[in-house]
């Protein structure tokens, strides 16, 4: 089972993220709960100018008596007059006052009689009223209006949508939750970009500092070579000696370019493979067998060779570990139209599913004294150039996995 060391400080993501969730829950509670209240208010409305439609339309005036007996039954009248033109003023504002509920008043055969708060077409009205009497059936029940003529009773029928205002009330809560969600992307992207920043600065900081310390033994070795050449010494190991000083200065070169924009230049990607493929033939066990397939046509990318076989020379040396030191691998290199491909297969224990991406996070490593920087540091020169990609194509359980370079072609 791999470790992270960065995995202690993802919990406090993971919990921002969940209070943020329980914030967003309670919101949605709260602004339903209101949208159900102010439903309720608007249906109350309606009865009430339901009620007003049923006075106004009485075929007789009801006798609203004041609180002095009238001397006459001419004072009677007038006072009547005066009760029943207030009622009526009354009853008019009430039904005038409704401006934004939608409404429909039809007789027991669904015949419109009068209508409120809907724009009505020029053409087809009648159908148009229609469909509006079924859509309002269908979201609230109609309000009955009795209304007693004394000889029989008649029924009408009140039916009502909801408010704009309702509308877009029942429209927040959806809207707010588009919001939360929105700040919770844009505050993980942005924890995100800090902690790859802070990492970066860890990288370049690094590396540089490395590279200076080795320039001094690096140097005094240079020294070294140079005098024993002028000694009886065996040329062999002289030889064997300089290729691992030069060897330490492309490591320190390296190094020094992590943080740095160092200049690509076209790239022959076989010749490159070929050159590590002999390098590391000779760096690793004897019971690893590697092997090379080569693209028939030249295959050019801008990249920097030192930091591509870099690159090759890592995810290498992590397949051998893989492998415990024994098995085979297979190196790739397929030409296209737009890009170049590079495959490395190892016969190792393979990479679980879960850890395709996990095993390029920095401080991710499967080995006791492992710092996991490796294979990161191999996704941070690959992705550093336009169109760069690294990736497991296929691993299995057991039996091994392939690593996936992806380079943008080169056409000069």
């Amino acid at each position: 089972m791999g470790r992270s060391i960065y995995d202690s400080g993802q919990w406090g993501t993971y919990v921002f993220i969940l209070i943020a969730v329980l914030i967003v829950i309670a919101t949605v509670y709260f602004s339903n709960s209101l949208s159900r209240q102010l439903a309720e208010e608007e249906r109350n409305k309606a009865e009430i100018w339901a009620e007003a439609t049923k006075i106004l339309t009485a075929p007789e005036p009801h006798d609203f008596p004041g609180n002095e007996a009238p001397a006459s039954y001419e004072e009677l009248e007038n006072r009547q007059m005066e009760t029943e033109f207030t009622l009526m003023n009354l009853i008019l504002k009430i039904i005038n006052g409704n401006t934004s509920i939608p409404a429909i008043l039809c007789n027991e055969k669904d015949s419109v009689s009068s209508y409120k708060n809907i724009e009505i077409p020029e053409k087809d009205a009648e159908a148009f009223l229609k469909k509006k009497i079924e859509e309002f059936k269908a979201k609230n029940p109609p309000i009955v209006i009795t209304i007693d003529d004394r000889e029989n009773e008649v029924n009408q029928y009140l039916y009502y949508d909801d408010s704009v205002f309702l509308k877009r009330l029942l429209m927040f809560p959806y809207v707010q939750l588009s919001v939360v969600f929105a700040f919770i992307i844009l505050s993980f992207l942005a924890l995100l970009s800090a902690k790859k920043a802070e990492q970066n600065k860890v990288w370049v900081g690094l590396s540089k500092e490395t590279a200076h310390q080795l320039g001094t033994p690096i140097s005094s070795l240079i020294a070294w070579v140079e005098y024993l050449k002028t000694k009886e010494v065996d040329a062999t190991y002289l030889k064997e000696m300089e290729k691992d000083v030069k060897r330490l200065e492309t490591v320190a070169d390296r190094f020094s370019k992590i943080g740095s924009n160092p200049e690509p230049l076209p790239l022959n990607i076989n010749e490159s493979m070929r050159s590590s493929y002999e390098y590391m033939g000779t760096r690793i066990s004897s019971k690893v067998k590697l092997t090379l397939e080569l693209s028939r046509e030249p295959a050019l990318v801008l990249m920097n060779d030192s930091l591509f076989s870099w690159v090759i020379e890592n995810i290498t040396k992590n397949a051998v570990d893989a492998m415990g030191g024994q098995g085979s691998i297979h190196y790739r290199v397929e030409n296209s139209a737009k890009k170049v491909c590079i495959d490395i297969a190892d016969t190792g224990k393979g990479i679980a599913k879960s850890r395709f991406k996990t095993i390029f996070n920095p401080g991710y490593t499967t080995k006791a004294r492992g710092w996991g920087l490796g294979l990161s540091l191999v996704k941070r020169i690959v992705e550093s150039y336009p169109g760069g990609k690294i990736y497991v194509k296929s691993a299995e359980i057991g039996k091994g996995a392939t690593f996936r370079i992806e380079l943008r072609k080169y056409h000069g």
